[in-house]
């Protein structure tokens, strides 16, 4: 089967002289996204494609139909969890859409040019006013971002959105996060003059079923509630996984003793983990918090005698992120150590080794971390894992097992986290002035966390909202909203 035939010539010449064949992720995405239309999620391993998978369709479709007017020009919105990796996806657009606008001119076509936009926390005013009144052809934002969009003036910029990429759904799904992003996914599809594709990415989490249900989203009825369809793509991992659990001591009651002090664990994992590095051309080590992070960072420096790592977490500001990842990348800088700011799909390069310090906090994140260890098509993932005492080694060892064999925890969608309804319906009078609590409620009973809401607590959510507080010692509270 030609998987490329659905793709215009210069779309389908420059993929073919740039990577040649698809991966399966592609193969098996494409159908799925551009035959069918239907929301579609995309489980595969991390370094499978599946990023090009999601967008290429999109981007076929925008260089090659005559460019809308100004305004109607967004049409792409790519949502990721990490800001981070909203950076990085837009640096790694770029060589698709000139690889395939050079093409198209080499055709003797005339492609438009395709802009794209990062709004995040991050983005200065002055950026964010340009954005509304110059729409880009592809907006990359986070959850969060995205719902200061829709409720403000530049929701008019997502009236022609048609596709939604939702990056690292798993990361979110089973959240409050995610019930907020359910949420703000429900109020795009209401703004929207059609409703949008959904296309979700997702490379370690169970069951399928569950993470479809939250991404599709569904259409409640008197008799309950139906999930909207999602085409499920399954791509069973292919990459070599190469786990060990290392202690670097006989005894880890008693670590032993040198230059006349008591040796801690510390100070055995050191000089291991220096080796570990030196021997490698980049290394992630991954700690479980900032304050550790920052620790082991000074202790490899220290005992290697020059800077050979840098801390990478979300104390760091953007800029000094940016340029540790640039370092790593090529290959200034042997290792960075980093918290969860480096577990999700960022591309950091020619990483071949990944420790993780202390065991992994479940068998998913283990995974995600392990997994940009060989982040490429083909690659295989190499990773140490260094416990801290004994019970740390227990849990070491289970979590390692459980991760060779991929049995990843199952996900467990939050049902009706009233904390986050409250503040989407706070701010629902913006883009829906003079909304009915009816057609509210049938806008909140869409999305996935909500679709067991009842009407009384609905009402009730409401009520506190507007000042019906059941209690006089309330009454000093300000009511947020107006309800008639």
């Amino acid at each position: 089967m030609d998987h490329l035939a659905q793709f215009t010539p210069a779309t389908r010449a420059w993929f073919e002289e740039t990577f040649g064949r698809p991966t399966p992720a592609q193969e098996r995405g494409w159908p799925a996204i551009a035959a069918s239309g239907e929301h579609t999620l995309i489980h595969a391993p991390t370094g499978s494609g599946k990023t090009l998978a999601a967008f290429l369709w999109s981007l076929d479709r925008i260089m090659s139909e005559p460019a809308p007017d100004r305004p109607e020009r967004c049409r792409v919105l790519y949502v990721s969890p990490l800001k981070a990796l909203a950076h990085d996806v837009d640096r790694n657009l770029r060589q698709p859409l000139v690889g395939i606008a050079g093409t198209a001119r080499r055709l003797g076509l005339e492609p438009p040019e395709v802009t794209t936009f990062i709004r995040t926390g991050d983005t200065p005013a002055r950026d964010r006013r340009r954005m509304e009144r110059n729409p880009p052809d592809i907006l990359i934002t986070t959850p969060e971002s995205l719902y200061l969009i829709l409720v403000s003036a530049a929701r008019s910029v997502l009236r022609t959105v048609r596709w939604v990429i939702v990056d690292e759904v798993h990361a979110v799904a089973g959240t409050k996060r995610g019930a907020h992003l359910a949420l703000t996914m429900e109020m795009l599809e209401e703004i929207a003059e059609r409703p949008p594709q959904r296309i979700g990415l997702s490379a370690t989490q169970r069951p399928l079923e569950e993470v479809a249900r939250f991404l599709g989203g569904g259409l409640p009825d008197d008799d309950g509630w139906s999930p909207r369809p999602v085409t499920i793509v399954d791509v069973p991992p292919e990459r070599e996984l190469d786990l060990l659990v290392e202690v670097p001591v006989e005894d880890m009651e008693n670590p032993g003793t040198g230059g006349g002090e008591a040796r801690s664990m510390w100070t055995a994992i050191y000089p291991r983990l220096v080796e570990l590095i030196r021997e490698h051309r980049s290394t992630i080590v991954f700690a479980n918090s900032r304050r550790v992070a920052e620790r082991i960072c000074a202790g490899i420096n220290s005992v290697a005698g020059e800077e050979l790592a840098r801390a990478h977490h979300g104390s760091v500001s953007r800029e000094q992120r940016l340029e540790i990842e640039g370092a790593l990348k090529s290959g200034e800088l042997r290792a960075v150590v980093a918290t969860s700011s480096l577990e999700l799909g960022i591309d950091m390069g020619a990483v071949d080794l990944v420790i993780q310090v202390e065991a992994p906090t479940s068998v998913a994140s283990g995974l995600q971390r392990v997994g940009r260890a060989g982040h490429q098509v083909g690659g295989r993932s190499v990773g140490r894992v260094f416990p801290k005492y004994r019970g740390d080694l227990l849990a070491a060892t289970a979590v390692t097992h459980l991760m060779a064999e991929r049995q990843v925890e199952e996900i467990r969608i939050p049902a009706n986290p009233l904390d986050v309804l409250t503040q989407h319906l706070a701010g629902a009078a913006v883009p829906f002035p003079g909304i009915t609590s009816a057609r509210l409620y049938g806008i909140v009973r869409r999305a996935a966390p909500y679709a067991g809401l009842t009407r009384n607590v609905f009402d009730a959510t409401l009520d506190m909202l507007s000042g019906r507080y059941p209690s006089d010692l309330f009454a000093g509270l300000r009511p947020r909203v107006n309800w008639d």
